[in-house]
């Protein structure tokens, strides 16, 4: 058992603050001590060993906490312009003027691109279709208005002042018509899921002889992912190649939509990315203004640089869809759940379709025979959503972990004993066996460490002074996602080793554990090894998104690296000169930068004597874990696509958590504050215990801003978004944290993955706002089943 635990909040910041500062990805600096599992303080750990299951220091920290970390629109280019874009200030209608010629004379403008003077942009193949486009909304080609804050126009000058004056410059008319704000404005047509569909059993005869029947309405609402890094761009057409510096979370498939939007082939397209400051899934795919970026480097023949504001974040692309759902849930009175009837639906936009699965895991957490699920869509006068962080999981285990509480006390029975009674002995949504499910242990854990035994079951029974004192507890969970990928190694003379990838690291540590997975078979030193990624030019890899990346990446470095190790005992033992010439292979190992016996470990030949000895200048190697016989370009195909995205065949593979939670409610005020957190996850293994628990810890986090703070405002007049900016829009900070303790109850799952890890990034914001409602029911006696949970609900 590895077991962190922060005591105080102060522990919490110098545990964060130390797995931060790490060494820089290609830069030689000596080891500093990390965080360990469960050992001592700071100040008293060793340096930790290499290869995975250690926590070495992170490969691009010292580089971020620097300032060196060079990030997309921090790029130099020379000669470069300035776009800002130009967005709609109505829902609904038609441009029927736009005056621009105020801006085209103003100082240091190129030009002035809208539907009036279009620049050619393709329509791309979408998501659903099998192409990497998020929207396939195309701005500036026609004067069609579709939401409020859409791209429609750019303006691009020698300065980013003068391209901002300019803009502000542009007086727009409209011919405004009804707009659908709202999916349940009179007019919004509701559009059925068929894949999203469970049909199990008999659910409404279930239900009709449950002996205890609960039904209620639950609501989640926009929400922005919001990223430090402001989504920007440069684009620089050059020689008729384009290549945009973009931070992506799936370097392939911004490839993809960019050389669809520009109408060329995807080999004349370069895609640099090496760092992405935060996505929460909202740069997974590129967003339109970075369209107008390329066909505007285009036609200017200079690089042009985009940046969208705070305020057009809001809109240039898509967060969380607001999601409504209405669950019902029958049992036996003995605490048997014998049924569940569950219907939800998100918005959408009026040209595609993102369907926020509000029933992802309504048939998977529990042993429940009989389930009826629909989910639908309803398109209206918004941007198209996009993935956040958890996507379906999230907004569906809100519902089903709240209920399961309803439910808990409805039949005067601990809502932890609830689930227990409930377990799932397998998938009963696909009839197949877990590959691996720790959930009881991550109850029992959960619940040690939480103090739970010690809760009294009626609301409003604890409390200090006029603090309210609520404890509640949810389930979690999220699939595991596999892609292949590729990787090269190439090992120089001086035993120093380079690991490329195409794969992003959006802040979860890929850098480090690539490093760590070829130490791990090679033996050597993390400050001998640099990591290369985010380049479309290095081996290609799938989207940093699904918690899947670092199990996909993995795999395919493993297998490189025993391939590399495979070629040096081969040159050991078949290099005429060598020391460790005809010594059967069974009898090497490498160790000590070279080959060695294993018995007589004197007996040795260092990389810089084979490779001299074989005449090579340095040894690279490729592999990568496509099954056949994959050519580049089918590759280059399948990893450009998410619906090439599989898992295990013969048994249902997931991560699973505990989730524990104490609340304090002002009585005369409403006001919620989140005291401790206590969370114990199966992740499988833990390639990297900081790293996994930093993630645990974000995604906590994240579930408490969804749980009290975030809500995107919508002004009921023109859909134009009102808190669109950090100020207005809260999202959780340092002082909305409380003391957090994560533990980890996961062991090696192989059938899982080739690794034996499972998803770590997303799992620790599943369930975690429903324990948050949950432990506020506990407080006030008032159960809340709209997020945000504000004072104005309580009082």
């Amino acid at each position: 058992m590895k077991n962190y635990t922060d005591k105080t909040r102060r522990n919490l910041l110098k545990a964060t603050a130390a797995v931060s500062v790490m060494a820089a990805g290609g830069h030689h600096v000596k080891s500093v001590r990390a965080v360990q599992q469960h050992q001592l303080p700071l100040s008293e750990q060793t340096p930790p060993q290499q290869g995975l299951g250690a926590a070495p220091q992170r490969k691009d920290g010292t580089l971020k906490v620097s300032g060196h970390a060079t990030y997309a629109a921090e790029h130099q280019v020379e000669n470069v312009l300035y776009g800002v874009v130009v967005q709609s200030t109505v829902s609904s209608g038609r441009i029927t003027a736009m005056e621009t010629q105020a801006a085209r004379r103003a100082e240091g403008v190129l030009a002035v691109y809208s539907h009036l003077n279009s620049l050619k942009i393709n329509k791309p193949r979408s998501i659903p279709e099998g192409g990497a486009a998020q929207t396939t909304y195309l701005p500036i080609q026609n004067d069609r208005i579709i939401h409020n804050g859409q791209n429609i126009a750019l303006v691009v000058a020698e300065t980013f002042e003068q391209a901002t004056h300019a803009a502000s410059l542009i007086k727009v008319a409209y011919a405004e018509t009804p707009a659908l704000i709202f999916p349940e404005d009179k007019g919004a047509k509701p559009q059925d899921q068929d894949s999203l569909t469970i049909t199990m059993g008999n659910a409404q005869q279930a239900m009709e002889q449950a002996e205890v029947r609960i039904k209620n309405k639950f609501i989640t609402p926009r929400e922005y992912n919001q990223p430090m890094e402001p989504h920007a761009c440069i684009a620089h057409w050059q020689d008729d190649k384009l290549t945009v510096w973009e931070p992506s979370q799936w370097v392939a498939g911004a490839r993809t939509a960019i050389a669809e939007w520009m109408g060329i082939d995807i080999s004349k397209v370069e895609i640099i990315s090496p760092y992405v400051g935060g996505g929460f899934g909202s740069k997974a795919s590129p967003a339109t203004h970075v369209a107008l970026a390329c066909v505007a480097s285009r036609e200017l023949k200079r690089p042009v640089k985009v940046a969208l504001t705070r305020p057009q974040t809001f809109t240039g692309f898509g967060g969380r869809a607001s999601t409504h759902q209405s669950l019902e849930m029958g049992a036996t009175r003995d605490g048997k759940i014998t049924a569940i009837i569950h219907d939800g639906y998100n918005e959408t936009s009026l040209d595609d379709v993102f369907a926020e699965g509000t029933n992802r895991v309504t048939a998977r957490m529990y042993a429940i025979e009989n389930v009826t699920s629909h989910h639908r869509v309803v398109p209206i006068n918004t941007v198209t959503p996009g993935w956040m962080r958890a996507p379906g999981e999230n907004p569906s285990a809100f519902s089903l972990e709240v209920s399961m509480d309803e439910m808990a006390y409805a039949l005067n029975m601990d809502p932890l004993a609830l689930r227990i009674k409930n377990w799932a002995d397998h998938d009963y949504q696909q009839g197949k066996p877990w590959s691996s499910r720790q959930l009881k242990e991550a109850y029992q854990k959960g619940a040690e460490a939480f103090g739970w035994s010690k809760r009294s079951m009626e609301p409003r029974s604890m409390r200090e002074g006029r603090e309210l004192i609520g404890w509640g507890m949810a389930s979690g969970t999220y699939p595991v996602n596999l892609q292949p990928a590729e990787a090269t190694l190439v090992l120089q003379p001086d035993g120093h080793l380079t690991v490329k990838s195409a794969g992003a690291d959006i802040g979860t540590g890929t850098y480090t554990i690539l490093a760590q997975t070829a130490a791990d078979v090679l033996k050597i030193p993390q400050d001998r090894i640099q990591v290369e990624l985010g380049d479309s030019r290095l081996p290609t890899a799938g989207v940093a998104g699904g918690s899947q990346l670092a199990g996909n990446l993995t795999a395919a470095v493993f297998k490189t690296a025993l391939a590399l190790r495979e070629r040096l005992f081969t040159l050991a033992i078949e290099t005429p000169d060598s020391p460790l010439f005809g010594t059967p292979r069974d009898k090497l190992v490498v160790m000590d930068n070279g080959v060695a016996m294993t018995m007589r470990p004197n007996r040795k030949v260092t990389f810089e004597q084979l490779l001299s000895l074989a005449g090579l200048p340095s040894l690279a190697l490729s592999a990568d874990t496509f099954k056949g016989n994959a050519s580049a370009e089918e590759r280059d195909k399948m990893l450009s696509a998410l619906n090439t995205i599989t898992r295990p065949e013969d048994v249902s593979a997931h991560s699973w958590s505990a989730l524990f939670v104490e609340v304090r409610v002002d009585e005369d005020f409403g006001t919620v504050r989140v005291k401790r957190m206590v969370g114990a996850f199966d992740s499988g293994r833990l390639y990297n215990p900081a790293l996994a628990r930093s993630q645990w810890i974000g995604g906590m986090v994240m579930g408490l801003g969804q749980a009290l703070l975030e809500e995107g405002t919508l002004d009921p007049r023109n859909g134009r978004v009102i808190n669109n900016n950090l100020a207005d829009y809260l999202v959780a900070v340092s002082a909305d944290v409380p003391e957090i303790t994560t533990i980890d109850v996961g062991q090696p799952d192989y059938k899982a993955t080739t690794m034996g890890g499972k998803a770590v990034g997303e799992l620790g914001i599943v369930g975690m706002a429903a324990a948050i409602s949950n432990a506020v029911f506990h407080a006030t006696g008032k159960r809340v089943r709209e997020l945000p949970i504000t004072m104005e609900k309580l009082i």
